[in-house]
């Protein structure tokens, strides 16, 4: 039996990755945020003395869309670089044996090579609208590396895809494109709105990953044996996409959470809105290969992820 501690336990994949963990034997520790303050480094490191860990899921993180990334870029990337520094520095000081640090596929290149590979990182310019927040998850990558390289450790990096599914972020101006569609077409169809208008032209392709299926992946690559985490991950491009190896365009995303939803109003375009990148698309070839399937397709994922929207409407509008 494992002693394991998720930080970010209340997050979308901290509380999915806890939900996983639950059908196992292991122990897993949590703490909130007013018992532990993740970039307090004296609170952190007792935290880690007292408790003695064997594996750490570091899912804690200051996460957000576009809006939330271009107004606080400061908090974005102090934050994140003081939780992860923290936890992965603490976790070595104290023997923690096995860590996993989630990550965010913005790490790439704005022009990366389609899909993207694990070799596309530092091959070119971020994206500048969320660069703080993908500096930081950099970091951490390296960090994982830098301590594997000179202590023989084994901290490990995953990198997902757009994210969804029960425990996401539904605020009006912080929330990514699924959520936001969610809760959008939901008001239309309970206030009988004839139209619905969403951004740009629907034409960008994206990718996305039912959080359930992160967490199963997440616990797959930290079960790895040694030898076989290795053998796929250069010393210095140790980490791993996670991708559901599925893409769609944001038109056909939009039209299907709106049937999901039971939306049958009229969905209109404002061309006048940025697309972004024209295709986000993971090369998730590596991960397949040691083992691990997605097992939501996406309408099937937004059909859970909109049944847990509509059970929890009370704490989603606070």
């Amino acid at each position: 039996m494992a002693r394991i501690f998720v930080a970010g336990h209340r997050g979308m994949v901290g509380s999915a990755i806890c939900r996983q963990l639950s059908a196992t034997n292991d122990e897993v520790i949590i703490a909130v945020r007013k018992e532990l303050n993740l970039t307090n480094q004296i609170q952190v490191q007792s935290f880690f003395e007292k408790n003695k860990f064997d594996q750490v899921y570091l899912a804690a993180a200051k996460v957000g869309g576009i809006y939330a990334n271009n107004t606080y870029p400061a908090e974005f990337i102090y934050q994140n670089l003081m939780i992860q520094n923290n936890i992965i520095h603490s976790s070595h000081k104290t023997g923690v044996m096995k860590l996993l640090f989630l990550g965010s596929s913005c790490i790439y290149p704005k022009l990366a090579m389609q899909p993207m590979s694990e070799a596309e990182l530092l091959n070119g310019h971020l994206e500048p609208t969320n660069e703080p927040y993908a500096v930081a998850k950099i970091a951490g990558i390296k960090m994982c590396e830098s301590y594997n390289r000179q202590y023989g450790n084994d901290y490990r990096s995953v990198m997902p895809t757009n994210l969804y599914g029960p425990g996401d972020n539904y605020h009006p101006d912080n929330s990514h494109v699924i959520p936001a569609l969610i809760h959008r077409f939901h008001e239309a169809k309970a206030s009988n709105a004839k139209a619905v208008i969403a951004w740009g032209t629907g034409a960008a392709l994206r990718e996305f990953l039912h959080v359930d299926d992160m967490a199963t992946a997440s616990i797959h690559v930290m079960n790895l044996s040694v030898g076989l985490y290795q053998s796929q991950t250069p010393l210095m491009l140790s980490h791993i996409n996670v991708g559901s190896g599925t893409e769609c365009s944001i038109k056909e995303l939009t039209e299907t959470i709106a049937d999901v939803v039971g939306f049958r109003g009229v969905i209109t375009w404002d061309k006048s809105k940025p697309d972004g990148a024209p295709r986000k698309f993971l090369d998730s070839t590596k991960l397949n290969s040691l083992g691990w399937q997605p097992k939501f397709g996406l309408r099937d994922g937004l059909i859970d992820t909109y049944n847990w929207y509509l059970n929890n409407l009370k704490s989603v509008r606070k």
